[in-house]
């Protein structure tokens, strides 16, 4: 079985006040292209339609166009997931409807974990569709008090799963989230991006990438970063475009699995080539807006420019707009520098949780350490802020 496995389109994002929705259907039509010429048995869509829970008009209008080309005109099933962006509820209306045409989406998790089985050449192949929720909500649907993190509650989803699973098919499961083979974040050799939400406080958002071997192949979602967890059975698609300058160098695409008769899995990525690239470009002011240097380049990309120049400079942003127009924003080298030196919460920042900045900003000012007590009152404040961001 052909499976074109993609996820995390954001359809309708907005980085750093540009919308990025041109470029959203300039690469959603490199797909449906490619769709048209491989000819896959299924689309998989790994959860994060859309960029948030209630996408603007805009998007809707594009993901239908999408949908109904895939569907109609080309006659290929999806299976989509909801991600931690996506409105389930809006996701799931209609589901039943939609099935019928080739359409399947779970929005919101059941106790009952949604399946669809296809018919292929050598066996049927059953893909297991788990769409993102918060382990409070999972151990309220499954009415079991030994949830308490995204670990443990993937534990016991699969674990269920694992009763319904028949011997003569091959198994594909669908899912949303961290994976790993390392119980903290910062061991477990993940590409993250800036443009990640995160999922929860302390390292808790972890799943162990074993409770996925009972599947033929694993369709994730949630890394912008195309990889694979462990093996190739165990795969992120990545996100359809750079959605932060911490992306600049990930190439973004989508991967297509072949799931042969005895259950091998051959991935073969595939590159979306963007309209508008996204980069970052280093140096004294002049040299940046020389033609020598621009013009051999795409004026149009999205552009982070680092300045090093030492001596002060006059409005240096409305100079570089006259050349990229799609300046997403400046820094000053020297300037960076010297910031970074202030204080220890600026150090390595990106890496640190918003409980860890939170704790060394309460130290510094405070001058002594945050409690246990006020520990858990912080943790339980940010994940309420967390989850109402959604």
């Amino acid at each position: 079985m052909k499976i074109l496995h993609t996820g995390d389109w954001h359809i309708g994002k907005i980085v750093n006040e540009f919308s990025m929705l041109e470029d959203q259907e300039f690469a959603l039509e490199q797909l449906i292209a490619v769709i048209e010429k491989e000819k896959p048995d299924v689309v998989i869509i790994a959860g994060d339609i859309y960029d948030r829970s209630i996408p603007p008009v805009e998007a809707v209008e594009l993901l239908d166009r999408v949908f109904n080309t895939i569907l109609i005109d080309l006659k290929t099933p999806i299976i989509a997931i909801a991600g931690n962006h996506d409105g389930r509820e809006r996701l799931s209306f209609a589901s039943k409807l939609l099935t019928r045409n080739g359409l399947h989406i779970a929005g919101s998790l059941d106790k009952e974990i949604k399946k669809v089985t296809f018919n292929s050449e050598h066996s049927p192949v059953t893909f297991y569709m788990l769409p993102y929720a918060d382990p409070k909500e999972i151990r309220h649907i499954l009415k079991d008090e030994e949830i308490t993190n995204h670990d443990s509650a993937m534990e016991k989803m699969i674990g269920r799963i694992k009763k319904d699973i028949e011997a003569n098919h091959k198994h594909v499961l669908i899912a949303h989230g961290y994976v790993s083979h390392m119980r903290e974040l910062d061991q477990c050799k993940l590409v993250i991006s800036d443009s990640e939400r995160p999922l929860s406080i302390g390292g808790t958002e972890i799943v162990n990438s074993k409770h996925f071997d009972c599947f033929h192949y694993t369709a994730l979602g949630h890394l912008h970063s195309p990889q694979k967890v462990g093996s190739d059975r165990m795969r992120y698609a990545g996100s359809l475009l750079k959605y932060s300058f911490s992306e600049v160098n990930q190439k973004k695409g989508f991967t297509i699995v072949d799931i042969d008769a005895n259950g091998e899995v051959s991935i073969e990525l595939r590159e979306l080539l963007p309209s508008r690239d996204m980069r970052i470009i280093k140096g004294p002011l002049h040299q940046l807006i020389d033609p020598k240097v621009y013009e051999t380049a795409n004026q149009e990309d999205y552009v982070y420019a680092i300045l090093t120049d030492e001596q002060e400079l006059i409005d240096p942003i409305s100079k570089l707009r006259a050349v990229y127009p799609n300046i997403m924003g400046l820094s000053r080298e020297s300037t960076t520098i010297r910031g970074e030196s202030r204080t220890a919460a600026v150090g390595g920042h990106k890496n640190k949780s918003k409980l860890e900045l939170f704790q060394e900003f309460y130290q510094s000012i405070s001058s002594k350490p945050l409690d246990s007590e006020k520990l858990i009152i912080a943790k339980a404040v940010i994940e309420q802020v967390e989850r109402e961001a959604q």
